[in-house]
């Protein structure tokens, strides 16, 4: 069985006295299907970093690290049938700049929207039980800071 690796961050902030997080609706999915970004680990590159990297890409902001979260392991069917074993690593981000939305050309096809949601409610919103359980992760630490 093929395996891939990826990574995706839970960028927090704070925005009116509530925690947020950004979420976003990857392309070609249904309105209100919420995602963390997240994406392949390139060559020679460290998962923090790709973490770091498709935050900036999916969501149009810049993030610094904090911690990591945890993994999330499943197995998926590729064209053809293919099983893949996919862990995708995530990692807390605290956001530092940019406007959530504000993607570059080469990779706004990836997105149709990205959104500040409400970091209470994330477990609830996302699409996704292993990235739910991120954002109930995310919760916790950010009751910590």
């Amino acid at each position: 069985m093929r395996r891939e690796f990826s990574a995706g961050g839970v960028v927090v902030r704070r925005l009116r006295g509530e925690w947020k997080m950004a979420a976003i609706r990857p392309a070609g999915k249904k309105p209100g299907v919420w995602a963390l970004p997240k994406g392949n680990i390139g060559a020679g590159e460290k998962p923090d970093a790709t973490a770091l990297r498709e935050v900036t890409e999916e969501t149009g902001v810049e993030a610094r690290l904090v911690e990591k979260l945890g993994d999330v392991r499943y197995v998926y069917t590729w064209d053809g049938g293919e099983r893949i074993f996919k862990v995708v690593s995530f990692y807390l981000l605290r956001y530092s700049r940019g406007r959530l939305g504000d993607l570059a050309p080469e990779t706004a096809h990836e997105v149709d929207e990205a959104s500040w949601l409400p970091l209470e409610e994330a477990p609830r919103l996302l699409a996704y039980g292993g990235e739910r359980e991120m954002a109930e992760k995310a919760i916790a630490a950010v009751r910590a800071l």
